[in-house]
């Protein structure tokens, strides 16, 4: 399986799990300029911008490049960040009363197998946020 499939995969379990708990999804691979956001969610409290991450492993067992979250390096948090505060002033007069958050969903995969089994999903609400300045 190629890696854009792959990511597809996890993207679409990643927007399953969040549906499953009452979320309603916005969007998925949001694009503004070259920024991206993998899913745009909502529900009556807040409205997600979640980056989905995709690994073959097993939760519980180490992986030679650390937990898919850090992946979500410093400079992708920041346009993550920039791509919400787009997508947020685009829409606002649609999503009043909604607390913005950014997201991190880990998917982790069967490492056994070429068949996609989704073992776990790891949801890190709140996962990136502002810097705040000293």
């Amino acid at each position: 399986m190629n890696a854009d499939r792959f990511g597809r995969m996890g993207e679409e379990s990643a927007a399953s799990y969040l549906c499953g708990k009452g979320f309603r999804i916005l969007g998925r691979n949001v694009h503004s300029g070259h920024l991206e956001t993998d899913i745009i969610a909502a529900n009556d409290q807040y409205i997600v911008f979640a980056e989905v991450k995709t690994r073959r492993a097993f939760p519980a067992s180490s992986h030679p490049f650390g937990r898919p979250a850090s992946a979500v390096t410093a400079e992708k948090q920041d346009r993550l960040i920039a791509a919400a505060k787009d997508y947020l002033q685009k829409y606002r007069e649609n999503l009043a009363g909604l607390q913005p958050r950014i997201d991190v969903i880990e998917v982790y995969v069967s490492p056994l197998t070429e068949e996609y089994k989704v073992l776990h999903i790891e949801h890190l609400p709140g996962a990136v946020r502002r810097k705040t300045s000293t």
